[in-house]
């Protein structure tokens, strides 16, 4: 990733690190300028089938295209057949082909974007898969034109900003318990239960046992610089 000065990459910085690949799939193609900035610094890109109809009509050109073809133009699929792999397993979804591709390259720091968006069913399906591709052992981050996703287990600590949105969605995790949050916490047996907290701090902890989702939204002003026990960058 090049090097920017600009407010939005110290916050990239801090919730991202550097990603070795970025997936773009097929959902609605970023606005913000937060995942707009992963692309646009990305050093490896792999677009999920359709996804790459977007990105190359913005001139652009990615390492590898992968999927069943679907969904992508007959012209791309023809002008771009040398980086086309073709996987038709039905079993799995694009998105996760791409992390396994991924993962069978050795690259393990990966960026997600454009996976919301367009089906509402695709958009759960991809938000969910995060926590199997952490099992896999992917650093994986899914970023939105909202916030950034980040599947956690056991304790972790985030840097952040007072006031800033955070929502936790429990996946079997339990002793659920924060600090820096205006709310406590408790084992969540619904997904809405752990939405719209927000940060007290310019660091918030959550201990727990087991895997759940940490979901940030973006700041409206950089993050101080990042606390040495934070677990969400990607190294």
């Amino acid at each position: 990733m090049k090097e920017n000065n600009n407010k939005n990459s110290v916050e990239l910085c801090v919730l991202c690190g550097e990603p070795e690949a970025v997936i773009l799939a097929n959902g609605d193609y970023p606005t913000h300028p937060i995942p707009l900035q992963i692309l646009a610094y990305a050093p490896y890109i792999i677009c999920c089938d359709g996804g790459a109809n977007a990105y190359i009509d913005r001139g652009n050109v990615p390492d590898v295209i992968i999927g069943d073809g679907d969904s992508l133009s007959e012209e791309n699929r023809r002008k771009y057949s040398h980086i086309l792999h073709y996987i038709s397993d039905q079993e799995t979804n694009d998105q996760t082909k791409a992390v396994n591709f991924l993962l069978s390259q050795g690259k393990k720091n990966i960026a997600i974007v454009g996976a919301t968006g367009k089906r509402e069913d695709h958009t759960l399906g991809n938000i969910s898969l995060l926590i199997d591709y952490m099992r896999t052992g992917a650093h994986v981050r899914m970023l939105t034109d909202y916030g950034i996703f980040i599947p956690c287990h056991d304790t972790c600590s985030f840097p952040s900003q007072p006031g800033q949105q955070i929502s936790i969605i429990n996946f079997g995790a339990h002793d659920l318990r924060g600090e820096g949050l205006v709310y406590p916490l408790s084992d969540f047996t619904n997904w809405w239960q752990g939405t719209l907290n927000e940060s007290t701090e310019t660091e918030f902890t959550i201990h727990a046992e087991g895997e759940y989702l940490v979901i940030m939204n973006y700041l409206s002003s950089p993050l101080p610089p990042q606390s040495t026990h934070s677990d969400i960058s990607f190294r």
